[in-house]
């Protein structure tokens, strides 16, 4: 408990001072009593901000795609506009539902909490961290979830 309220006070001295980000090998290198200290929440919190700004510079782009409107006679060529409406749209959505998860995360730096698994307060790890910046559990504790998915379709 301790240490998850060392890394709440650091997060927030994240946001006042400039961070020297480390790099992915500097973070792998760090020793486990480093453990989501201020260097490593700022390089995670600048990699989600990088995330959240590409996902809404893709969510422009396709309105202003979607809104320039073709007339085509043919109706094979329109058909083909639509799917391909359809499937940017699918792709938005799938977006979509990663920002609201980015969003999570960057609330989870900033209280402290990023980086602790929400089942078992284990650390998630670095590997993990940098592979889905976005995890919010440990991979056993996903694998847990996942198998009881399998064998109980929850």
């Amino acid at each position: 408990m301790a240490t998850k309220a060392a890394t709440k006070k650091s997060s927030k001295s994240t946001n006042e001072t400039p961070v020297d980000l480390p790099s992915e090998e500097e973070l792998l290198a760090m020793p486990e009593s480093d453990y989501m200290n201020e260097r490593q929440l700022a390089f995670f919190k600048d990699r989600l901000k990088q995330l959240e700004q590409d996902i809404l510079n893709n969510a422009g782009e396709t309105t202003e795609h979607l809104r320039e409107t073709q007339f085509v006679p043919d109706p094979a060529d329109r058909a083909t506009i639509e799917e391909e409406h359809a499937l940017e749209l699918r792709t938005r959505d799938r977006e979509r539902k990663l920002l609201k998860k980015v969003q999570q995360s960057i609330a989870r730096i900033d209280s402290g909490e990023y980086g602790w698994c929400e089942e078992t307060g284990e650390p998630i790890g670095i590997p993990r961290l940098l592979a889905r910046p976005t995890a919010t559990l440990s991979l056993e504790a996903q694998e847990r979830r996942e198998m009881r998915q399998k064998l109980y379709g929850d």
